[in-house]
């Protein structure tokens, strides 16, 4: 079943405190991963895309608790070990695909604090794709017998033909500067820059010389530039993973949910026409984000069309995922029970002889989990496996009690569906005073794991 792996005590540790928490851990996943072949298969080949100059884009949709914040930290890892950057946040609040308040800034930087690379899986890699780009214009240049520089200008070129292509170009000049000078100063403010920390166009005109900075209004397109940057850098591509997008579905203000959808229908389009260059994105939300008439995508028309089920797969009770749409199922009692196996394994640091309790267990442990909350224990885990490490804890620190004895008192209760939760007023975000609202109401403008 794991192939006798062993494992760092720290990796262990880590897998079994993130699942105690509820949360999913940031390494490991492969040690606890079920199911999901086919999904994983097809994400795999929207990697390959990326890596191949394409673009591509994913809709996860699944219940609250079926595994979608599981799903897209185990695509991150895959995407980083085949050389493809990734970056990751949730919507909340005051992080948005489009705002007028500074909440699409707000997202954009969240995204470039969690940029990964193989080297860097933990997220703070802007700096050394920044160096990289750096070291590979040195070694050409070298090759070439010019100067850093001229190469520099010349990789750079293409951003000119590009929105905000210009002055983003610039900035990378910059840290060149500041490289060759040893400017610390000078490299602090580029990766400000990038990292979208400048609030005024004033303060980045004297640090840096440039008139735009990266806000709201152009977020996506800097999503562009920068994918494009770290292909320049050596890398394969970006892939963008974006999580509770049932944020957007609570949203109370029918002009804000409409543009934060426009902004997704404009990336759908550049996905699937091929516009964006080697970046792909994956968007997870619940179903009601999906199917809601009245709210979710598909009550903005252009979306529901592009996104609706293959009517010929349906009719006939069969699933097709070549579409947006990757529909994540709940775990089924099988797939529940290879995960406590697994944990199991974990628990044993990877070794057979030190497991803590025989497979009759496992089966025990599962009947006690539905005659307490029937299938929701396998259908939204994450109590149950809760459950089941602080049982294996108990074992572990005392080794004369049997697991038989313990079973019958463990308390298993109902994962909680937070997807519903109130509606998301304009008031309800730090960045919206209350005359940003009135602002965003009279605007012309369409402003307005988990396992």
């Amino acid at each position: 079943m794991n192939d006798g792996i062993k494992m760092r005590l720290k990796d262990r540790d880590s897998i079994l405190q993130s699942l105690r928490a509820g949360v999913v851990p940031r390494i490991g996943l492969h040690l606890i991963q079920v199911g999901r072949a086919q999904e994983v298969a097809n994400m795999v080949s929207d990697i390959e895309r990326i890596q191949d100059s394409g673009s591509s884009i994913r809709f996860i949709i699944g219940e609250y608790g079926a595994g979608k914040t599981f799903f897209l930290h185990l695509i991150r890892t895959i995407a980083v070990e085949k050389n493809v950057v990734t970056a990751h946040a949730d919507l909340t609040p005051d992080r948005r695909l489009h705002g007028t308040g500074g909440q699409a800034r707000n997202l954009y930087a969240e995204l470039m604090r969690n940029v990964s690379t193989r080297t860097k899986p933990d997220g703070g890699a802007l700096s050394s794709i920044v160096e990289r780009f750096i070291s590979s214009a040195i070694s050409k240049s070298r090759e070439l017998s010019t100067n850093v520089e001229a190469v520099i200008n010349s990789r750079l070129t293409q951003f000119s033909e590009m929105v905000g292509g210009y002055d983003f170009a610039q900035v990378v000049g910059a840290y060149w500067r500041a490289f060759d000078t040893g400017n610390e100063q000078l490299k602090s403010d580029v990766i400000r820059w990038l990292r979208a920390e400048y609030m005024t166009k004033t303060d980045a005109r004297n640090a840096l010389g440039v008139r735009t900075i990266i806000d709201d209004s152009n977020f996506y397109d800097q999503l562009k530039l920068f994918s494009l940057f770290v292909r320049l850098a050596g890398y394969s591509g970006l892939l963008i993973g974006l999580d509770e997008l049932v944020n957007l579905y609570k949203l109370a203000n029918q002009q804000a949910r409409n543009a934060n959808y426009e902004q997704i229908l404009r990336i759908l389009n550049d996905s699937l026409q091929g516009i964006a260059v080697g970046l792909g994105f994956v968007l997870c939300g619940t179903p009601e984000f999906l199917m809601d008439m009245r709210r979710g995508l598909y009550s903005y028309p252009a979306l529901q069309s592009r996104l609706a089920e293959n009517t010929f797969a349906r009719s006939v009770g069969l699933i097709d995922q070549s579409g947006p749409v990757i529909r994540l199922a709940s775990l089924t009692q099988e797939d529940l029970y290879v995960l406590l196996m697994k944990l199991r394994h974990v628990f044993a640091n990877g070794q057979e002889e030190k497991y803590l309790i025989p497979d009759e267990a496992l089966t025990s442990f599962m009947v006690h989990c539905s005659k307490k909350i029937g299938d929701t224990y396998f259908r939204t885990p994450r109590t149950t496996i809760r459950a089941f490490i602080d049982m294996m804890s108990v074992l572990e620190q005392n080794p004369n009690l049997s697991w038989k004895n313990l079973i019958e008192d463990i308390e298993v209760k109902k994962d909680i569906d937070l997807s519903q939760d109130d509606i998301i007023s304009e008031s309800s975000s730090s960045e919206f005073s209350s005359e940003m609202i009135k602002k965003d109401n009279s605007s012309d403008e369409l402003a307005s794991f988990k396992l």
